[in-house]
């Protein structure tokens, strides 16, 4: 079904409605009117719903997932490539995949204005996690999934999808991870694989950009860290007094 501003189609997974050009009340409105004329057929279902880049509060949200409910389906996805509506998504426990993310455009920014954002979940294939500060995600990023932060990103789990940290052009961005095993990885304008290692590494380590490209350094277990370019030692408190540095927390 095809409005003059909106799409509705029907997929394995329930609905999904994307929403065009116009104000965001009109084009609600007329999908409201759309799903209303055949309330019998969507009853039941749910909806993910596409708003681009739109800024959407968590109130906003919260009033179309009303609609939706009175007509007899369920908000259960919002995809969106604006930081704020999916952070409004989020905070109301709904899912937020997004789409692939706009090329990074390289800007003076200073590391002490990046807020941090934590997030306890694991993105799974598909899915992708972009904020404009720092990022700390207490779960796992499966293969095909992604993580892109404008400063630092530490995965208290195993990285095994796409990360691109610093994407404003900060090449100083790091990126942790108790499993570091990324698809791709990216710090600032560096791009760079993941090595066949054969086995996925049983420590925790870090990425940063070292003359010019990425390097990996490494945890072990009795407290030191062991560089594979010599010289760097950091004890496993490194990564407690990051986080504290980043997201005032221990």
């Amino acid at each position: 079904m095809v409005g003059e501003a909106i799409a509705i189609k029907g997929t394995s997974d329930g609905l999904v409605i994307t929403l065009g050009d116009g104000a965001f009340d009109k084009i609600v409105g007329e999908m409201e009117a759309q799903l209303s004329s055949k309330a019998s057929f969507f009853v039941g279902g749910r909806v993910a719903l596409r708003v681009g880049d739109r800024a959407l509060s968590s109130e906003q949200l919260t009033a179309v997932g009303s609609m939706l409910e009175e007509i007899g389906v369920t908000l259960w996805a919002v995809e969106s490539t604006h930081p704020t509506t999916c952070l409004s998504a989020r905070e109301l426990g709904l899912e937020a995949p997004l789409g692939p993310p706009a090329p990074p455009v390289p800007v003076e920014i200073s590391r002490k204005d990046v807020a941090g954002f934590v997030v306890r979940r694991t993105l799974r294939s598909g899915q992708a996690l972009r904020h404009a500060g720092h990022i700390a995600l207490i779960g796992d990023v499966n293969p095909g999934a992604e993580v892109v932060a404008g400063g630092d990103i530490v995965v208290w789990g195993k990285l095994r999808g796409t990360v691109h940290a610093g994407a404003m052009g900060d090449e100083d961005a790091i990126v942790c991870a108790l499993q570091l095993a990324p698809s791709q990885i990216r710090i600032g304008t560096r791009i760079a694989r993941s090595p066949e290692r054969g086995r996925p590494p049983t420590v925790p380590e870090m990425a940063r950009v070292h003359e010019g490209v990425i390097v990996v350094e490494q945890w072990y277990s009795q407290g030191q860290l062991k560089s594979r370019f010599g010289g760097w030692k950091f004890g496993l408190g490194s990564w407690s007094l990051r986080l504290k540095a980043l997201f005032g927390r221990g």
